[in-house]
């Protein structure tokens, strides 16, 4: 299903050009937290994220892996695995339409989530044993698209934390097998590092074409990158 004439979605880039903000050192601030804030405040996504009203940077990346990839079509149902805060169930509103498209947007988080105009969100946990059955309840069948941006706490062991989400990513993938449709996809962050090859071999064996990408939004300096696997044999 292509999008309509006139659909075209925001554009997934920063508009305009700013000046750099220098972070003058402060009594209590380590120097690690005055890097991170000086890299805040002069990153280009944080600041347009907030400019259109996303609840994080995050949201461009999932443009972006859609403006080359086009999964997230009028009258999809979408669902996004630890939606919270919410940046990528608003973009997923914002090109399914379901207010007009008759698609369904699905946020699922441990966490409540603040009420997006046009999603579903539900406080539960995605590992719990009856939500497949309330999601597709919900979606009134199958997902045409399930999303996962989770990642878990890092312990600043890169061993760790590589094994970490990288068991994210694995469940995610396991979850999105029982809620798609044939023909569905799957998109998920994931890691540089070892196992990645285990799933790349389970993603292989469930769906026709396997892909990994580094949106622009991905800072560079960042292991994360994201596997699309479209085409899901069911």
């Amino acid at each position: 299903m292509a999008r309509g004439k006139g659909s075209r979605p925001p554009t997934s880039r920063p508009s305009g050009r700013r000046a750099t903000v220098r972070v003058k050192t402060a009594r209590g601030r380590t120097v690690s937290s005055q890097r991170w804030l000086q890299r805040q405040l002069n990153d280009p996504y944080v600041a347009e994220a907030k400019k259109r009203g996303y609840r994080s940077r995050a949201a461009f990346k999932l443009m972006q892996l859609d403006d080359q990839f086009h999964f997230l079509r009028p009258g999809a149902r979408v669902v996004d695995l630890g939606a919270a805060p919410g940046g990528w169930t608003q973009v997923a509103v914002e090109r399914v339409r379901p207010d007009k498209s008759g698609g369904k947007v699905i946020g699922i988080d441990l966490e409540p989530i603040e009420p997006i105009a046009g999603a579903t969100l539900l406080a539960k946990d995605f590992y719990d044993g009856d939500t497949p059955d309330v999601l597709k309840a919900e979606l009134a069948g199958p997902a045409d698209v399930v999303l996962s941006d989770m990642a878990a706490s890092a312990t600043g062991d890169t061993q760790v934390d590589h094994l970490r989400i990288m068991a994210l990513a694995e469940t995610a993938h396991d979850f999105a097998c029982q809620v798609l449709k044939p023909g569905g996809t799957f998109v998920a962050k994931v890691l540089r590092g070892g196992t990645e090859r285990t799933l790349l071999d389970q993603l292989k064996r469930d769906f026709a074409k396997v892909r990994h990408v580094k949106p622009e939004a991905s800072r560079a300096d960042s292991a994360e990158m994201y596997v699309v696997a479209t085409g899901f044999r069911g």
